[in-house]
């Protein structure tokens, strides 16, 4: 393997070649872990192939000469639509985990979902300054859950991300393959130690019911995300539980093998939801034009998961800012060559849908 941490070999292009360097320097069974899916993979593969589909219809002499790419959310004004989606394990991607990538994070002025198997605690992420959001796996033990959102507050998160599509583990056939199913020596799930300084296991909760998610309403005054929600029917009842937002997801593919991809999802989400929450996307977003697409179709905001990943095996904390800038200049570029000249006037009438093959 090449050295992690050193200095980027002309930085690259684009996240495809970033992926390869990538893969060159991690280790074969932890790559796997990061790009692997359940299953056959379908969905991880058509994740990207729905953007694939997908085609731009410009306008022309609109006066995009003054572009503005940033958004509010949820009281954050960020530097643009994109952030850095919930992934587990960093440590095994670079030795500062997920404290360099909150870093890079704080550096490009977007917001870092810190996951709930981060592998540094909350409090120390948080030390990086920029705004982060917890995201939250709903544990059958109702009392440490709890604890966990109090523990995520006084970090100074300021949203919750409730991951909603895991009822049990997916199938994941490369992680059995190499026999991974245990952090490395030294490495634990930070944010699950409990009050004993024990840390626990995820437990996945085939139970989890809106009840649950009614409960958890009760105990924080933080905004609540539902992720993992794919069907318009779920998008309307989160609605009338009070929810504040809902992110389309089908867990990189990770979960359910053959769920529909997030992109193909996302319209029958937005008109469900009517507007009167924001709905924002992950899976599959690798170039400025797959932002567009996605905020032209209704999303607010898009997240992005492995390509942040890559940054971190390549370059540590400047590595991902490499991934951040590369998507906010292609995007910048993208607009100005569709004739926009910000998110707020992005309308649907300028993706056009093509059959592959």
């Amino acid at each position: 393997m090449r050295p992690l941490d050193a200095a980027l070999d002309g930085p690259a292009l684009n996240l495809a070649e970033l992926a390869a360097d990538a893969r060159g320097r991690l280790d074969p069974v932890h790559w796997d872990f990061f790009s692997g899916g359940a299953g056959e993979e379908r969905t991880v593969r058509a994740n990207e192939a729905a953007f694939a589909r997908r085609y731009l219809v410009p306008r022309v002499l609109r006066g995009a000469a003054r572009r503005d790419l940033r958004v509010s959310l949820f009281g954050s004004r960020i530097s643009m639509p994109v952030l850095i989606a919930p992934t587990a394990f960093h440590r095994l991607a670079h030795p500062e985990g997920e404290v360099a990538t909150a870093r890079a994070a704080t550096e490009a002025g977007t917001i870092m979902v810190v996951s709930m198997a981060a592998t540094r605690p909350v409090e120390e992420i948080a030390a990086a300054g920029g705004p982060l959001w917890f995201q939250l796996y709903p544990q059958p033990d109702l009392d440490f859950t709890a604890s966990v959102v109090r523990r995520a507050e006084a970090a100074g998160c300021s949203a919750l991300v409730v991951t909603v599509d895991s009822p049990v583990f997916g199938r994941r056939e490369r992680d059995l393959r190499h026999g991974f199913v245990d952090l490395p020596a030294g490495l634990s799930c930070e944010n699950m130690r409990d009050a004993t300084g024990r840390v626990r296991d995820i437990e996945m909760d085939a139970g989890l019911d809106w009840a649950r998610i009614a409960r958890l309403r009760e105990i924080t005054a933080l905004p609540i995300l539902l992720k993992g929600v794919l069907h318009p029917a779920d998008a309307a009842l989160a609605v009338s539980y009070g929810l504040d937002g809902l992110l389309v997801s089908n867990h990189g593919g990770r979960q359910l093998d053959g769920a529909l991809a997030t992109l193909d999802a996302l319209p029958a989400v937005v008109e469900a939801v009517g507007g009167r929450l924001p709905v924002l996307l992950d899976g599959g977003v690798r170039r400025g034009a797959d932002v567009l697409v996605a905020l032209a179709l209704g999303a607010s905001a898009v997240l992005v998961g492995r390509p942040v990943l890559w940054g971190l095996a390549v370059g540590g904390a400047a590595g991902v800012r490499h991934v951040l800038d590369l998507l906010h200049a292609d995007l910048d570029r993208t607009l100005t060559l569709a004739g926009v000249t910000g998110p707020a006037d992005l309308r649907d009438d300028l993706v056009a849908t093509v059959a592959c093959g």
